[in-house]
């Protein structure tokens, strides 16, 4: 059986085109949780966070949170909260092994249930999750800024409720909108509590911004924030203009997610290049092999989501299927 670090071997190796921000200084903020800023309007409105770094080596996300932090960032109305979530892993990025600072212990967007948050289990990323957890609990309308492990269009993950999918398209862009139910092993906080709850107002997107160290990746993570808040009400465009990609963005596609692939061992192979929204026009078409066993597209014009072995594992979801939905 192979090891992940000879799977890891084998991958197409992404050069770190971006300057990892020094995030120490905005420890103490003004939430009673450490890299957690919270700026009010002293108007109401709404209570919007926009959160990086769930995962250690994404740092697209943390780049953005920096600068609207350097910005002097000042709401028209409610509040606005930028926050730092997995700090420990992001303090452990070697670019010597980029993959391996995506956490400590354990996924954190996994950890998202009541069951784990209030259950005894331990993890460096549950005790982080715990201490942000009363500030998220406030939060009417979160965004999740995530990179990807491989080069691929920016995309937005609406997760399965009307309320998220008209949420993605009132926010515009990116371009790729996935509906899905999230993952077999964990909830992600995309779908924690009222963001996952149809008779809840509250909302949350998350956005996968292109290759975790690409520049055009920050340049993306950049724009969804300035998209988000426009969105929600808590800035005009007139305020963000500066910030954002120049043009209109494309006009938006979206994608229902019907089914994950999931590894079983180290030995999971994808038949071809996958980098992620290729569309497989046959049914049947093999895609991946584990051992003797084929993995196949389910129907015709088979959509890619998101593939990659630089987590591979047992449980792990390598690829997500889907299909173009009409909006």
């Amino acid at each position: 059986m192979k090891t992940l670090e000879q799977v890891r071997a084998q991958l197409k190796h992404y050069p770190v085109e971006v300057a990892f921000p020094d995030i120490d200084k905005w420890r103490d903020g003004n939430t009673g949780v450490d890299y957690v800023h919270s700026i009010d309007s002293g108007v109401a409105g709404p209570h919007v966070m926009i959160l990086a770094l769930m995962h250690g080596n994404e740092v697209s996300g943390a780049i953005t949170v920096e600068r609207l932090l350097q910005a002097g960032l000042r709401p028209r109305k409610g509040r606005v909260t930028l926050g730092f979530a997995n700090v420990e892993a992001y303090r452990r990025f070697d670019a010597r092994d980029p993959d391996a600072n995506r956490f400590v212990d354990e996924d954190m967007n996994r950890v998202w249930s009541p069951s784990r948050l209030d259950g005894a289990e331990d993890s460096v990323e549950l005790r982080r999750a715990r201490q942000l957890r009363p500030v998220i609990d406030t939060v009417d309308y979160m965004l999740d800024l995530h990179s990807m492990h491989e080069e691929a269009p920016p995309l937005i993950v609406s997760g399965p409720l009307e309320k998220g999918i008209q949420f993605a398209a009132d926010v515009g862009a990116p371009g790729h909108v996935i509906i899905d139910v999230g993952h077999p092993n964990g909830k992600r906080m995309r779908d924690y509590a009222g963001f996952g709850d149809p008779a809840s107002a509250k909302n949350a997107l998350l956005i996968e911004t292109g290759q975790h160290f690409s520049a055009r990746s920050k340049d993306v993570a950049m724009d969804s924030a300035c998209r988000f808040m426009i969105a929600t009400g808590v800035m005009p465009e007139s305020d963000l203009r500066a910030l954002m990609l120049p043009g209109d963005p494309p006009t938006q596609q979206f994608f229902r997610v019907t089914e994950p692939v999931v590894a079983t061992s180290y030995d999971f192979e994808f038949a071809d290049d996958y980098r992620g929204m290729e569309i497989i026009a046959k049914a049947g078409t093999v895609i991946a092999r584990e051992g003797e066993r084929e993995f196949v597209t389910p129907y015709d014009n088979c959509v890619i989501v998101m593939p990659s072995l630089r987590q591979l594992g047992p449980g792990v979801t390598v690829v997500r299927l889907g299909y173009v939905v009409a909006r």
